[in-house]
């Protein structure tokens, strides 16, 4: 019975998070206890390809000029810049479909607590690599993007 008390403790100590898996815990990081930015370089050891190309080619951007906003201005994961940590701890909700050595896991959540334009579905693609999930892209349902796909320094200005 002892697993049984143990996702009843993760639920209380977590209200809102849907137990789902180790691909899921590997997403969840970057939003409870706190919303941590995806394309900073202290996280880089939890993506893989193709993503770290583009959060490389931001960092580059970022040093070549400084004074201009890099590629990546807003938090990947919320597909926003503002958002209400305690709403959206307590409506984010993850689902995770593994497929062998990949995996999709689907955040849903609120930014703030009124306003359908706070609804968010971000859609997480890992891959395992060296037996440790592994962020490869994130996609927005709710704004249609995908983070590989956004230009990052290849203006011909």
């Amino acid at each position: 019975m002892k697993p049984i008390v143990l996702a009843a403790a993760m639920s209380i100590a977590l209200p809102g998070v849907t137990l789902a898996g180790p691909a899921s815990n590997a997403v969840k990081f970057f939003y409870v206890p706190e919303v941590k930015f995806e394309a900073d370089a202290k996280y880089r050891d939890r993506f893989t390809d193709p993503v770290t190309r583009l959060f490389e080619a931001n960092d580059k951007a970022q040093k070549e000029k400084p004074d201009e906003v890099s590629c990546i201005d807003f938090d990947p994961g919320l597909d926003a810049q503002d958002f209400d940590q305690k709403t959206l701890s307590k409506t984010l909700k993850l689902t995770e479909a593994v497929n062998g050595d990949t995996a999709e896991v689907t955040a849903n959540f609120n930014l703030f607590p009124e306003g359908d334009d706070s609804k968010r579905e971000m859609v997480w693609s890992l891959k395992k690599v060296d037996g440790k999930w592994k962020i490869a892209d994130i996609t927005s349902k709710t704004s249609d993007w995908k983070l590989s796909a956004l230009e990052c320094g290849s203006s011909t200005e």
